[in-house]
């Protein structure tokens, strides 16, 4: 149930479910800080779905594309390059055409995550730790809203 309750329901200390936290975590680990040259969408899904998310590149790059997208967080967490798709509906173009690096609301969410701030836990084969929440300086479920499905559950919390 906890599964299913974590797809559908972000965490409130930080504003986030599994899979965007672990996008974040994936690009921090990449160094795509604001100041840096944006990365292929192809190596961030990758690397997300080979250390945190084991559920393949092809469902990481939606979420990826969704936290991009102007029309879809009031503050976006990731700065974009190429064709993330259109407000009207129009799919975004295929991750190795698009490019993408952390924004500066999104580092502020990871400044601090290793002086201890939050815990820890093994990744789903125990290569690597991942962090239960980011320490966020940043309210983003108050911000940018979140929305998700799960079996039996959904929410939709507007942007404030």
């Amino acid at each position: 149930m906890s599964v299913i309750v974590s797809r559908a329901l972000p965490d409130v200390r930080d504003g986030l479910k599994p899979s965007q936290r672990r996008i974040l975590v994936a690009m921090n680990d990449l160094n795509l800080s604001p100041g840096s040259s944006r990365v292929k969408c192809a190596k961030i899904s990758g690397d997300t779905s080979g250390n945190y998310h084991p559920h393949g590149e092809s469902v990481i790059y939606p979420t990826l594309v969704r936290m991009a997208q102007e029309w879809n967080m009031r503050h976006v967490l990731v700065d974009k390059q190429g064709n993330f798709g259109s407000i009207a509906g129009l799919p975004a173009a295929a991750m190795r055409y698009t490019e993408a690096r952390l924004s500066p609301i999104a580092s502020q969410m990871l400044d601090d995550i290793n002086l201890d701030t939050v815990d820890f836990v093994p990744t789903y084969d125990e290569r690597n730790t991942e962090p239960v929440v980011l320490p966020s300086r940043f309210p983003n479920l108050v911000v940018n809203g979140a929305g998700g499905i799960a079996v039996g559950m959904a929410t939709s919390i507007p942007p404030h």
